[in-house]
């Protein structure tokens, strides 16, 4: 089509579009342009404003290391990632789920722990957290010999692969259910972090006035096959930022119940006051079981 006038822009490049033969790429792709065209129509973009587009995605590819994700830390402030988390799962949206944000600071291959062992492998200050966690099907029955994959920041707001201070996998570890479902481990209490804003991310909060605030939060993916891998993350209703969360990830299902004991722990006599507890439920989904892309080495 030899272009007489803008329209025609979007009328070729569609027609174009709905010769892709995989059928949902089609879809996904006749959408886009519709959706991108009319975006810029919208706005009326000007040349300057795409030229300084195209530089920040280019700059957010950039800025992706084996250690940093930026292209997933923007999508989750943009609040993409959470909404593409809740449309697929609880019934489309329609029903509350233990589905969240995978984040930019998961990792293969963490290192086994038993149930009741410690995922501390370096020195962590911190008040001493209890988990017990037990992860069931839909219908409320035990889900045995589910791997539990777990991670958190440290008290001082950073996940290991961003502090040298702390050892390879610190607050990380795997577990695997019992027959009961259930799993548990000791840690140390969380605490909320800002994420990082040297970059493109950081730019846009600024230009925002948005603080870049995440709630404390416990990380968990679950994988077991004959149900849809679950990604969760459980929230200290405590954490100042409880209710605005720079990545849009709590849900009142994501909730858990932190507890602080003031009195000296029933088992463990080496833990000082305070000390805190954990007990929460995960409910898997029917599905398939596959494990998404790491976002970090």
């Amino acid at each position: 089509m030899i272009i007489e006038r803008e329209q025609d822009v979007t009328a070729a490049a569609l027609a174009v579009m709905e010769r892709t033969s995989d059928p949902r790429t089609r879809q996904i792709m006749v959408s886009l342009v519709k959706h991108l065209h009319g975006f810029v129509r919208d706005v009326r973009l000007t040349e300057k404003e795409f030229r300084d587009a195209t530089a920040i995605i280019a700059e957010l590819g950039k800025l992706t290391t084996d250690t940093h994700n930026e292209v997933v830390l923007m999508a989750g402030s943009l609040g993409v990632s959470p909404l593409v988390c809740l449309l697929n799962n609880g019934d489309q949206g329609n029903t509350e789920t233990d589905q969240s944000l995978l984040g930019p600071f998961w990792r293969l291959h963490s290192p086994r722990v038993e149930n009741g062992g410690s995922i501390v492998r370096s020195e962590t200050p911190g008040a001493p957290l209890f988990v017990n966690g037990r992860v069931v099907d839909k219908d409320g029955r035990p889900v045995a010999g589910a791997e539990v994959d777990i991670w958190h920041a440290s008290p001082v707001g950073l996940y290991e692969n961003q502090d040298p201070e702390q050892a390879d996998m610190n607050l990380r570890g795997k577990f695997t259910t019992d027959a009961d479902g259930r799993f548990s481990f000791r840690s140390v209490m969380m605490t909320g972090y800002p994420i990082p804003t040297n970059g493109v991310v950081g730019r846009l909060l600024e230009a925002q006035s948005r603080h870049p605030y995440r709630p404390a939060h416990l990380h968990a993916l679950i994988f077991k096959p004959g149900f849809k891998v679950l990604i969760s993350q459980v929230y200290d209703p405590n954490d100042p930022h409880i209710d605005s969360d720079v990545q849009f990830g709590v849900t009142q299902a994501l909730i858990g119940k932190f507890v602080r004991h003031e009195t000296p722990h029933p088992t463990a006599h080496d833990v000082a006051t305070p000390w805190y507890s954990l007990d929460h439920t995960y409910r898997l989904e029917a599905g398939e079981a596959v494990l998404p892309r790491a976002p970090i080495k």
